[in-house]
């Protein structure tokens, strides 16, 4: 089978075609394990984590990718959750021990063992991939398999951010960042918080636009001031200044929820701005979005589907997965698209 690889821990600045196109073996379910054919695969800014070391593999060569669609052609030995040609999805989340206190009380995400897809499993980037039963997820009939990929990350984590801000409905919510989650986080509030106001925070004019556009009551640079104090705020962004900003514009006793793997370490320095009277005290906080759980991305394609969320898409071939990741690195494409490879 034809897969993109990953040999070696690089900057996208230093070479521009991290992944190498291979022919390797279509690998064999384990047991309790599903072979998938895939059909799409989406691409998200991890992977340029993973790529440049800052959450690297942990073993090389690997294939990367964690947004996985397709249909079950084999399975393992005492595998019987999904029949043969039934439609799949694969999340960040490949597998967990199961038995530790954060699994036993539904916190699987935190999990000492916690494997992921693209990272500590080969994941998508390939025409095959083998993942446990336990971890797969029947995609709803609503979504096409390029509609449902973005939905198993970006969808599934915004959703987790949205539970860990606590918000209830008429708060005010801000999100600093508009990319594939923060879109995708948008729709979700309109449909689950209807009295729900959101302000966005956005470097370009393109996406502040686009923010309105999907209902937002106010749009502004990552350091403007809001004309109200928010209740929450969700922060989408690779970058560290938007940190600081986003917590000049938290209400007493609010909550700052950073939806990112990691962070890149180019603006690091802004945090020598941070002041704790001005942007941590009277009881602000700040919480971290650490994976997801089996239950996110169910109930997540659940309310997409209720909601009638459809992201935005922009395709690619397989052999193009270089030039997607370092359009999305680069910035090159309005940041509200979503970037998906479709080996047809």
């Amino acid at each position: 089978m034809k897969a993109m690889i990953l040999k070696k821990i690089i900057s996208l600045k230093e070479n521009k075609h991290p992944l190498e196109l291979v022919d390797i073996a279509i690998p064999e379910p384990l047991d309790n394990e599903v072979l998938i054919k895939i059909s799409v695969c989406g691409v998200c800014h991890t992977e340029l984590d993973e790529i440049e070391g800052r959450t690297p593999p942990t073993k090389l060569p690997m294939v990367l990718g964690h947004q996985v669609v397709g249909t079950v052609v084999k399975l393992g030995f005492g595998a019987s959750k999904y029949k043969i040609g039934e439609r799949i999805g694969v999340a960040w989340i490949f597998s967990t021990c199961g038995q530790c206190k954060f699994c036993s009380q539904g916190h699987e995400n935190l999990c000492d063992q916690f494997m992921a897809t693209g990272r500590d499993r080969n994941g998508g980037y390939a025409e095959y991939m083998t993942a446990p039963e336990k971890y797969a997820h029947l995609i709803p009939d609503f979504f096409t398999d390029v509609e449902a990929a973005p939905l198993l990350c970006a969808g599934a984590i915004g959703y987790r951010s949205i539970q860990l801000t606590e918000l209830r409905d008429g708060q005010k919510l801000g999100l600093t960042g508009f990319g594939a989650s923060a879109h995708l986080v948008l729709k979700m509030v309109q449909f689950r918080y209807p009295t729900t106001p959101v302000y966005v925070f956005a470097r370009k004019e393109e996406e502040r636009k686009f923010a309105k556009e999907l209902g937002a009551v106010w749009a502004g640079d990552t350091a403007d001031i809001t004309p109200e104090k928010l209740d929450a705020i969700i922060d989408t962004t690779p970058a560290w200044a938007p940190i600081v900003e986003a917590l000049k514009n938290l209400e007493k006793g609010g909550r700052l929820v950073i939806n990112a793997i990691r962070k890149e370490d180019a603006d690091k320095n802004y945090l020598q701005n941070l002041s704790y009277p001005e942007h941590l005290w009277l009881e602000k906080e700040i919480k971290s979005v650490a994976n997801v759980t089996s239950k996110d991305v169910v109930d997540f394609l659940q309310l997409a589907s209720q909601a009638s969320i459809r992201p935005e898409v922009q395709l690619y071939t397989l052999e193009e997965a270089n030039k997607a990741l370092l359009e999305l690195k680069e910035q090159k494409l309005g940041e509200q698209r979503y970037y998906r490879w479709d080996k047809k």
